[in-house]
């Protein structure tokens, strides 16, 4: 689950802190890295979760409405929602019970969130479009809750202000996150019932050692990568750089020469993109052109063994990584 996309900002965040923080001891620092990686994978464990606990809510609230009922001599209301398939066999599923209970998080102390948060599904339209229906599927419930989470939960500030209040890592960490729950809604499958696979916490080793290497390469060759920087910043006074922009080209700087598998315009674009988010509104412009000027000078000088473009046109992703999320920036000190 835990992608480049993810590593490269805890590592902009990691880095910063490193300098910030007085203490520059790099493993501490490293470990601090995969402990705020870890918790994206706690986040993304909590959220399926959160699905669970609005079906349990409503199962709650149709009890009472049912008793109700009962009593006063007329039909019991429709079941439908609270015995959604999909929710049912997320609510069974092994890997996140098992996870939600070693990790000891769940919505527990969340109750008025999770009701008004049901409130709020049974009075839209996607809700009632899904009760007034008289398709009866696996799929049709599957999909009632993707595009629930969409609408209600992956655009939602009140339950951004309680992950904050649970864990400063995740108000990074949600919006991509948010596309992973969403990819396993889709991907979940009747017939696996409670074994039903939910995304692993790490693709493959090679992710671990893209992020290892990539974090210990920016701070222990700093001078190197900063006297690159210099060099391409010949017109201007490199002491008056914004100390983000700075981290920034030094971590890109890093990638492009540890790295070998990943191409140069993919970095380059990588960091433009983080940079329009964490440091001035020209940094993004400004640290395109810094870098390109860098890498071209370390490929023609041999310092740098990998392919550049002839044309300078990193405003174009590449295959590489996974579709760009917006993100709110924030540095934790």
């Amino acid at each position: 689950m835990i992608n480049r996309e993810i590593i490269r900002i805890k590592i902009v965040q990691l880095t910063y802190a490193y300098y910030q923080n007085g203490n520059k001891n790099i493993d501490s620092a490293e470990k601090e890295l995969f402990f705020s990686l870890s918790k994206a994978y706690d986040l993304y464990n909590l959220l399926l979760g959160l699905i669970v606990a609005i079906t349990k809510e409503a199962g709650r609230r149709l009890e009472l409405i049912q008793a109700r009922a009962t009593r006063e001599g007329k039909a019991n209301p429709s079941r439908k929602f609270v015995f959604n398939r999909f929710a049912l066999q997320l609510s069974e599923n092994k890997e996140l019970n098992d996870f939600l209970s070693t990790q000891k998080i769940s919505w527990d102390d969340s109750a008025t969130f999770v009701g008004q948060l049901f409130e709020k599904i049974e009075q839209s339209e996607i809700y009632q479009d899904y009760m007034n229906s008289t398709e009866d599927s696996y799929d049709a419930d599957r999909e009632l809750w993707r595009k629930l989470y969409k609408a209600f939960i992956q655009e939602n500030d009140e339950l951004d202000t309680i992950l904050e209040d649970q864990s400063l890592y995740w108000n990074d960490d949600k919006e991509i996150v948010d596309t992973f729950v969403i990819k396993t809604i889709k991907r979940f499958n009747e017939q696996d019932g409670a074994k039903q696979e939910l995304l692993p916490e790490w693709d493959s080793d090679e992710e671990k050692d893209f992020a290892r290497k990539l974090f210990r390469a920016a701070i222990l060759n700093a001078d190197e990568y900063q006297h690159y920087m210099s060099e391409a910043s010949r017109n201007w006074d490199f002491s008056r750089l914004a100390f983000m922009d700075i981290i920034l080209m030094q971590i890109a700087i890093a990638e492009m020469m540890t790295l070998p598998n990943v191409p140069i315009n993919v970095t380059i674009n990588e960091y433009v993109e983080i940079a329009k988010l964490y440091s001035t509104h020209k940094s993004g412009g400004y640290i395109n052109g810094m870098l390109d000027a860098i890498a071209r000078n370390l490929v023609n000088t041999g310092r740098l063994m990998k392919h550049m473009d002839p044309v300078k046109e990193h405003a174009k992703k590449s295959n590489e990584e996974t579709p760009k999320v917006k993100m709110r920036p924030r540095i934790k000190k």
